[in-house]
Parts: structure tokens; C-alpha cells; sequence
């Protein structure tokens, strides 16, 4: 079902493309809408970038671009297209996305075979600029991962939910490796350490701290279910393996009732594991290690945020800030 935005861009569009061209996107936006069933302002955004590639093609040509001029497109047409509208003031996102409105238009076409995709699909998107991670301050993360701060009525459930938590905050572990462990991983209660399987199979040591086997061994005296050592460690309330996005509603649920910031995630819990080490004197290399990462230009986007935190602190506490 088409937006009154998408409507009132019709009579935009008639007078910036050729009949042909014209009747082709409509139906693309139709197919969008009724095939694929595209979120409202999904089909806004593609209607509106692709409104903005046919103007340009307009200026670009001197007369409203037609079907066979879409199908005539080079690489230096769409790189004409993206350095207009980096000179309008688009930044790398709002390039990305007009490129891929325009990617879906055209490739709609070619299966049609009304047109030829091929330079589209060579163009390279514009780099995206990596945001630095959000990570909890230390009092947020420790009241996180506190059983009496979950909301949970059933104690087992609020035991579940701080032990999976604990281990995010405390292991630097990805939820999907938490959700992961089986009973017998661990087993042992005096552990200092535990492997991990990461991202591509690839194996590592984590630290086991005192209050994470205590988070653990909690959950695992209050839960009604039998915990087989090959079965996974985590249960819903039915009894079947827990899925993220339970422990993911219960942070939306935390974040109202702690007064949190949006960015608090499981996945935030990660980022501050990485964070508060870094603060605490860890070095990179370590922190690489102890998540997992590939490459060490991946950890580095802590030292980013390491250093605002200290610029934020200082332009707080320093009298001459």
C-alpha cells in the first residue's frame, strides 16, 4: 500500500522521465509494495532517491531520461550522479542508500529486460564512516547484570537472564556464544578460564571470573529444567533453548526501568567488557584476543572511544574546560 508521500511524488516524477520510464518505476514501487511487502517508509526512501537519480539524469542528459537511456548507463554516469550529490552535502550513508534504491530500480529492470544493471552493479558504494561502539559506564553494566535488577517475576528466569548478562559483560561474549554453552562448559567450578567457539569456528580463551560462576551456578540451582551436559545451558521458559531475542526484549525492558540510553544492548555489554579494560590499562593486543577478533584494526575502535570518554571527563571536571 502506497504512503500519501509516495502518491504525491507522482506528479514530481511525470515531468523528469519519459512515459515509458515513467510507467516502468511505478511499477517497480508496486512490486516493492505489494511483492515484497516493504516497510512505508522503506518504499518513501526509495521513491524518493530514485525521484533524485532521474533528476539528475534530466540535467545530466538536457530532457527527461527515457528507457533506453537508463539502459545506456556507463560507471561515469553514476559516479557524475554520486558526485552531485556529495556536492549537494550527502554524506556516505545517504550516498549508500540513494545507490541502492537505484541498484533495485535498475536490476527490476534488467528483469523485465528493459534495461542493463551491469554498471550499477560494478560501481563500488561509498565507504561508510565507522561509529564508534557504545559502550555502559561501569556502575550501568554491574546494575545490569545484578539479579535484583532484573524484572523477571519467576526467581529462575531473573537468575537466567543475570547469568547470561554476566557473561556478556564479564567474558566479552557475543550473545550468540553465551546462548551457545552447554552445561559441561561449565562444569567446572573452579575454572579460571573458558574456550570459547567464535565467529568462523575459530577457538579462544576467555577469563571465567568468581561472579560469573556465581551467576551461573545460581541460574543453575534455580532452574526446573534437567540441564544435560550436551543440551544447551540456557532454557526458555518451556523448557527449549533460549533465543537472543528474549534476552534482547528484557534490555528494551531494563533500559526504562534503570534509566538507560538506547544503545544499551546485550551487544553493548560486549563493547564495554572491551571498554573498561582498555580505561583499566589493557593493551589491544590482549583485548584482540579475548574477543575474538580477527584483526587488530578492528579493536582499535576502542582506544577511539576510550579517548572521548577521557575528553568528556575532563571537559567536566577540568576548571578551564
Amino acid at each position: 500500500m502506497q504512503t500519501a508521500k509516495t502518491e504525491t511524488s507522482k506528479a514530481e516524477f511525470l515531468i523528469i522521465a519519459a512515459p515509458d520510464l515513467n510507467q516502468a518505476r511505478q511499477d517497480w514501487l508496486g512490486s516493492l509494495a505489494n511483492s515484497r511487502r516493504l516497510a512505508a517508509h522503506t518504499l518513501d526512501a526509495y521513491e524518493r532517491d530514485t525521484r533524485q537519480f532521474l533528476q539528475f539524469m534530466t540535467g545530466h542528459l538536457g530532457m527527461p531520461p527515457a528507457l533506453k537511456d537508463v539502459s545506456a548507463l556507463r560507471i561515469a554516469d553514476l559516479r557524475s550522479y554520486l558526485a552531485s550529490r556529495r556536492n549537494d552535502g550527502a554524506g556516505a550513508r545517504t550516498l549508500g542508500r540513494g545507490l541502492a534504491g537505484v541498484r533495485s530500480l535498475l536490476r527490476y529492470l534488467e528483469k523485465q529486460g528493459l534495461a542493463n544493471a551491469a554498471g550499477a552493479s560494478a560501481i563500488r558504494a561509498p565507504r561508510q564512516p565507522k561509529s564508534l561502539p557504545k559502550p555502559l559506564t561501569a556502575d550501568a553494566a554491574l546494575r545490569v547484570v545484578d539479579t535484583k535488577q532484573q524484572l523477571a517475576e519467576e526467581r529462575w528466569i531473573a537468575a537466567r537472564n543475570a547469568a547470561v548478562l554476566t557473561l556478556l559483560y564479564g567474558c566479552g561474549l557475543r550473545i550468540s556464544e553465551a546462548l551457545g554453552l552447554t552445561p559441561e562448559a561449565v562444569a567446572d567450578t573452579t575454572a579460571r578460564s573458558l574456550t570459547i567457539q567464535g565467529k568462523g569456528g575459530k577457538s579462544r580463551l576467555v577469563p571465567l571470573l568468581p561472579a560469573v560462576h556465581q551467576a551461573i551456578t545460581e541460574y543453575r540451582r534455580l532452574c526446573p529444567f534437567d540441564l544435560s551436559y550436551k543440551a544447551p545451558l540456557f532454557r526458555g521458559a518451556k523448557g527449549g533453548a533460549l533465543h537472543a531475542g528474549i534476552i534482547q526484549r528484557e534490555m528494551q525492558r531494563m533500559r526504562t526501568a534503570l534509566n538507560l540510553p538506547e544503545t544499551a544492548t546485550p551487544h553493548a555489554l560486549r563493547h564495554s567488557f572491551a571498554t573498561h579494560l582498555l580505561a583499566r590499562g589493557g593493551d589491544l593486543r590482549t583485548i584482540q584476543e579475548l574477543l575474538g577478533h580477527a584483526s587488530l584494526s578492528t579493536t582499535q575502535v576502542y582506544t577511539g572511544v576510550d579517548t572521548d570518554r577521557l575528553l568528556e571527563i575532563y571537559d567536566k571536571a577540568h576548571p578551564r574546560a
